[in-house]
């Protein structure tokens, strides 16, 4: 269960290896990548949906529908019901393979010619390939980053971004401070932290949408898209 809210973050030695060993026990299924909580999946989706969308008929970005990346992708939830209905192309990037054996062989397995690239790393050693993507989609996986790696992450993004590209982060957002659960080894962080760290890598934010209609008793989930300055 998760600690009390901290002012300040330390990882533990074991700090990836720790998620790594909960994520491999998981189901590959929706309910394992939603932690049995199935009845997010829609509002999700449809919140997510509705953000992109806004983003994409904004005259000022004029954002392409070609290729985004879905990161902390698991069996590819997100990259079904919300990224191939919207962009032509669309890569995988998760650290347990397991998941990725799933999406190729069964949950993606009508659109795998869409998937061009599954890279099975975590996103503390993730590179993207250089100006390939118009979104770079991260939905709670973030979480699993201590700041410096998430620092240096969204720095590597920013090669990652073909022209006009966006960077959009979905995760679990605290009042206030860092809420550390030690049973997956992930961090919840304030908005406030948040935007600190996304100024601190380069990025400003040019929008932002809280999820609605989630199960009360949850974290409040919140959406930003940030752009390199």
């Amino acid at each position: 269960m998760p600690d009390l809210r901290n002012a300040s973050f330390k990882p533990t030695p074991t700090w990836y290896e720790d998620a790594d060993t909960y994520w491999k026990a998981v189901p590959s299924s929706i309910g394992g990548m939603l932690g049995g909580l199935d009845q997010v999946h829609a509002p999700d989706i449809r919140d997510s949906r509705s953000f992109l969308a806004k983003l994409q008929s904004s005259p000022a970005l004029r954002l392409s529908t070609r290729y985004a990346c879905d990161c902390g992708a698991g069996i590819g939830r997100v990259t079904k019901n919300l990224l191939l209905p919207l962009f032509d192309s669309v890569d995988l990037v998760e650290q347990n393979p397991d998941f990725l054996r799933e999406a190729r062989s069964s949950y993606l397995k009508q659109d795998i010619q869409r998937v061009p690239d599954m890279f099975a790393a975590g996103l503390q050693s993730f590179t993207p390939p250089l100006s390939r993507y118009d979104v770079i989609w991260c939905q709670w996986v973030l979480s699993h980053l201590t700041d410096d790696d998430m620092l240096a992450f969204l720095g590597r993004c920013r090669q990652g971004l073909a022209d006009g590209g966006i960077v959009c982060v979905k995760e679990n957002v605290a009042m206030e401070g860092y809420v550390i659960d030690s049973d997956d080894s992930s961090v919840t962080r304030s908005p406030v932290i948040f935007e600190r760290l996304f100024a601190s890598a380069g990025y400003k934010v040019i929008d932002k949408q809280l999820q609605t209609d989630f199960p009360h008793g949850l974290f409040e989930v919140c959406m930003w898209a940030i752009v390199p300055t």
